[in-house]
């Protein structure tokens, strides 16, 4: 190769590494938003149940990657979606030192209090709505302030609760978990905290009817057992940087195991979305922003 050609190899490859950042930085992360869609019946449902879910999460709002217009943008999208339940899986606090401005909670919460279904929007936190709140972390207890945001806009958290909820005749149960990472470590507890009881949860439920689990982190599936129909997470945000299918940084102790989509094992279903907002950097590169949406049974 001689001396004209290197230099148009090596001008090229800085052009494409280039474009390639600023997409990751500028285009996917900001501009994108698809909707994913997923379309099965779980184990254990209930013949004749229909039902639409839509899913949101990991929103990070923040200025100015996830601001006031774009959340605006996301809540209009997903009612025309026309969900049966809209179900919000945390990580509604930004917890991103690259931003202009924090959007406080009770904002966020007010734009999220938009969405519209008719067996209601639901929620459960993620562990960024529990680090950033300085006081409940010196309290190692709640309230957190999005908690409350949250349940001051008639939004329930379901915090180690379950709620039966009903469609055409046919009931089916909701359960969410408390954050498995709520409390980071300190002088008095050397690890990490969780606040998350599955079997208290799980305890709650009274019948057979189909359970929906709402589990920030996915890595609790292994010990989800069968007799809930589906368990929905967020948290990875499916690597944020995404490579045919693979991503080199998960931040779960599984890997790419259960970093993005519909898993199945030993007959049991876990659907991990990959969010709507980014974390530590501002970056996404093959794992756009979406919603999801389940159409069950």
């Amino acid at each position: 190769m001689n001396r004209r050609n290197f230099l148009r190899v090596v001008g090229l490859g800085a052009l494409a590494s280039a474009l390639m950042g600023s997409y990751a930085l500028a285009i996917e992360p900001l501009y994108r938003l698809r909707v994913t869609r997923y379309a099965f019946t779980p184990p254990g449902w209930t013949r004749g149940l229909k039902l639409r879910v839509a899913v949101l999460t990991d929103l990070h709002a923040c200025e100015p990657w996830m601001p006031r217009a774009r959340i605006e943008r996301i809540v209009a999208r997903t009612n025309a979606l026309s969900p049966d339940v809209t179900l919000l899986l945390g990580d509604y606090v930004s917890g991103m030192s690259l931003a202009t401005r924090h959007t406080p909670p009770e904002e966020w919460a007010g734009l999220l209090a938009g969405l519209s279904a008719p067996l209601g929007v639901h929620a459960v936190l993620g562990n960024h709505d529990w680090w950033e709140d300085a006081a409940a972390q010196a309290r190692g207890a709640g309230p957190t302030e999005a908690g409350q945001a949250l349940a001051a806009m008639g939004i329930p958290v379901l915090e180690n609760r379950a709620v039966r909820l009903e469609k055409a005749g046919h009931p089916l149960w909701l359960a969410g978990l408390g954050d498995q990472m709520a409390f980071t470590p300190n002088a008095v507890q050397r690890n990490w905290r969780g606040i998350d009881d599955l079997p208290a949860t799980l305890a709650q439920i009274t019948d057979d009817a189909p359970v929906l689990l709402m589990a920030h982190e996915p890595d609790i599936f292994p010990q989800v057992p069968a007799r809930v129909s589906l368990t929905l997470s967020g948290h990875t945000h499916g690597g944020q940087v995404r490579l045919f299918g693979w991503s080199p940084i998960v931040p779960s102790r599984y890997g790419n195991r259960y970093a993005y989509g519909h898993a199945v094992e030993e007959g049991r279903h876990l659907v991990v979305s990959g969010g709507l907002g980014c974390s530590v950097a501002p970056i996404r590169f093959g794992s756009p922003p979406e919603i999801v949406v389940l159409d069950l049974g």
